[in-house]
């Protein structure tokens, strides 16, 4: 059997017997094993022994452990820490000090020299004494105690759900222990904080804990898995839910009150691959103004809504994806017709807030034989004169809510479409009848949210930038309009941003539109009927938003697509088809150099999280008006994928083709096949070397004039020197700063074309 640390063998010779190295060799198992821990765990040396050994026969300088800088745990990153057991000892402008129980590890060096941009001094260290500090590094002394220092306990939790009295003593004891007062205040915490989720994810390194406020998700504290997983499991007590079954998704439901305040919590699990995630939607029906001013809307966009709304009989749509407000707005407009006089049904699933008097709300249980479309069908029967349905989802539920509408009731519902026009046809391919459509749908209303803009910090967007926008933004905005930009200050948590509003497109049924729908028009004919009609789409609602100073360009941007062709009111111009779909599609029809842009902010750049730093070279890449092939290709060989993945996202966003290898052997393979103008080559591979790839490069005569730049962590002179009698073109050490590659590859092309 090999040791996992063979390379320590010839040292710790002189310090066992060689039969009981052999004896050792021999254990059971497949893995290897660590020799050095072997040997200190069987009391058969010392780690100072070891070190001792090791030190004076390779000439290399001991860790001190106890002097360990604070800001060196922010430099590396712990997965990385972690993954090639080295702690991070001090960090200077140009070197790292790490130790480890491999000084020899030249891959733990390589990965940290080019994670930090600089020069990897390693230093000896106990295998034991590595993991010892790893833990204290990364999980400091007592995680719990220092997440519930830094938030607020003045708030009063207390769990309301029926299990309290159930579990009795249980409960009482297991609440006296720092994870229980933790789950508390992390409740307390993201209520304070008006976040509308709490997302608890397990990863490698712990568990992360992340607050979704104002649509928008933000990281709040990550906590080791030896606190995380029970965190977990409390939750799932709370909400009733199974905690011994980790292997199948689970929804519960649960109540707490702070501060005498009675919030309910959806809770839903999710197994993973690293163990259970759950996601807590908070019901604060406190915090809710249910009304059409509270959604933000524009006078005229509130005006057709209720006009739509004082139909006695029809259907009233509400669409837009996941999270964008449908639910609210349908609340906010039974809130307008709510009375007395009014038999107001619902059903949904599940029942999100309580409505109170005069409205019946009923909860789907499939289980039990209680579906959308069995619910309908009773409550028809029970003389209501408005139906709310929490989703269309299949035909037989369209079918039963036309027959309502067209029976003299006034039916409101969602449904999961990108736009007002695209709602109809969704509803024919559901298996509805055109013509019943026609004659039974009032209106649909489409919908996103946007954030407001910080009314605080808010500040007059700087000329420079307002010159930088996109051409098609630009066009439309009135030259002597003042706009805004978020700042961040600490009432919007530095975000920028504080509260959110709907922006709307308002499809109006018409006899004209009446009659394409009935036809069997597509979504084009009928959006050219209501364009016609005075309909405006989500683009020109958030457009009005950011003139009026309620938002920024930027979030506009984030969430609306920019129309292909603008007129002087920012919508469509005549003789250019109008943007619709998703956003994808919408991208795909518009000028590359805007929509490279948008696609840039809604997609920001994301590199693994072990190169975090490279994000400082990388920083104005997502603010590149246009990025086009260079029609040059380039082949990556390096051993590392994670090495690959960085330099391939850095080059693909330059604007070159990128081909990889991760071996010699495969690297000839690609040169073949791929046909590269220009190769990136890491000299310590595995199989093949380096070095014989480039020589086998330069004596094929298909081959032998293609540039080769030279990766390697080996910077001494005869290294370098040997790399250029082999006929390399440029060489580079490890480490270096991300932009020195793009920059050698541009040089040395201009130099081949010249």
């Amino acid at each position: 059997m090999k040791f996992s640390d063979e390379w320590l063998v010839p040292t710790v010779e002189s310090l066992i017997p060689e039969d009981v190295l052999t004896s050792l060799r021999g254990g059971e198992g497949d893995e290897p094993v660590s020799l050095w821990e072997t040997l200190v765990s069987r009391k058969l040396a010392t780690d100072d022994q070891v070190v001792t050994a090791i030190a004076t026969k390779f000439r290399l300088p001991v860790a001190e452990i106890h002097q360990i800088e604070a800001r060196v745990r922010d430099a590396v990153p712990e997965q990385l820490a972690r993954s090639h057991s080295v702690i991070p000892l001090k960090i200077t402008d140009s070197y790292l000090v790490a130790a480890s129980a491999n000084p020899f590890d030249v891959d733990a060096e390589k990965i940290l020299a080019f994670a930090t941009g600089r020069e990897v001094r390693l230093h000896l260290c106990p295998p034991g004494i590595v993991k010892e500090k790893l833990d204290e590094i990364y999980r400091a002394e007592d995680v719990v105690s220092k997440l519930l220092d830094d938030m607020d306990d003045s708030a009063s939790v207390e769990q309301l759900d029926e299990e309290v009295e159930e579990l009795g003593a249980t409960i009482d004891e297991a609440s006296q222990r720092p994870i229980i007062r933790l789950v508390d205040m992390m409740l307390a915490d993201g209520i304070a904080s008006r976040a509308s989720d709490i997302h608890v994810e397990p990863s490698e390194g712990g568990v992360i804990v992340r607050y979704r406020i104002d649509g928008v998700l933000r990281q709040v504290m990550k906590i080791p898995r030896t606190a995380g997983l029970p965190l977990i499991s409390r939750l799932k007590i709370i909400s009733g839910l199974d905690i011994a079954d980790r292997l199948r998704p689970q929804d519960g439901r649960a109540r707490v009150s702070i501060n005498n305040d009675r919030i309910d919590l959806r809770v839903s699990t999710l197994p993973a691959s690293l163990g259970e995630k759950v996601v807590i939607r908070i019901l604060n029906a406190n915090a809710l103004d249910l009304s059409l001013d509270a959604l933000g809307l524009l006078e005229d966009e509130r005006d057709s809504i209720a006009e739509l709304l004082d139909n006695k009989e029809g259907i009233v749509l509400v669409t837009g994806p996941t999270g964008s407000g449908k639910t609210t707005t349908l609340y906010s407009a039974i809130r307008l017709i709510q009375g007395e006089g009014t038999n107001i049904v619902t059903v949904e699933d599940p029942v999100e807030y309580r409505m109170g008097q005069n409205i019946v709300q009923v909860q789907v249980h499939e289980k039990a034989g209680l579906t959308f479309a069995s619910a309908l069908r009773s409550i028809l029967r029970q003389d209501p004169d408005v139906v709310l349905i929490g989703e269309i989802r299949d035909r037989e539920t369209s079918q039963i809510a036309v027959q309502a509408s067209l029976t003299g009731h006034l039916v409101l519902s969602t449904l999961h479409t990108n736009d007002a026009p695209n709602t109809i046809t969704r509803l024919v391919d559901m298996g509805m009848e055109a013509y019943k459509i026609g004659s039974a749908l009032r209106g649909v209303i489409a919908q996103r949210l946007m954030r407001r803009l910080c009314q605080v910090c808010r500040q007059d967007m700087p000329k420079d930038v307002r010159r930088k926008l996109p051409q098609h933004v630009a066009a439309v905005l009135p030259k002597d309009t003042k706009l805004f930009v978020p700042v961040g200050c600490p009432d919007c948590s530095m975000t920028g941003y504080r509260g959110r509003f709907s922006i709307v497109q308002i499809l109006r049924m018409s006899k004209d539109i009446e009659r394409v729908v009935s036809e069997g028009g597509t979504a084009d004919l009928i959006e050219t009927e209501a364009r016609k009609a005075g309909m405006l789409d989500l683009w020109q609602s958030g457009l009005r938003h950011v003139l009026n100073g309620d938002t920024s360009v930027e979030e506009l941007l984030r969430v609306t697509d920019i129309p292909t062709g603008s007129d002087e009111n920012g919508g469509p111009s005549p003789e250019s088809p109008p943007s619709r779909g998703s956003e994808t599609a919408g991208m795909s029809q518009a000028e590359p150099e805007v929509m490279t842009a948008t696609a840039l902010r809604a997609h920001p750049v994301d590199f693994a999280e072990a190169f975090e730093l490279l994000e400082d070279d990388l920083q104005g890449l997502a603010d590149v008006p246009g990025v086009e092939s260079k029609g040059v290709k380039v082949l990556l060989v390096d051993d590392e994928e994670q090495l690959r993945r960085v330099m391939r996202d850095l080059l693909e966003r330059e604007g070159y083709d990128i081909a990889e290898a991760a071996d010699g052997p495969e690297a000839i393979d690609m040169v073949d096949q791929f046909a590269p103008d220009i190769i990136v080559l890491d000299l310590n591979l595995p199989t093949l070397d380096g070095y014989s790839v480039l020589t086998q490069l330069r004596t094929r005569p298909t081959t032998q004039n293609i540039p080769v730049i030279v990766l390697t962590a080996k910077g001494d002179e005869d290294n370098e020197v040997r790399v250029f009698e082999l006929g390399a073109d440029d060489f580079l050490t490890k480490p270096f700063r991300a932009r020195a590659l793009a920059a050698r590859l541009d040089a040395i092309l201009a130099r081949r074309r010249s």
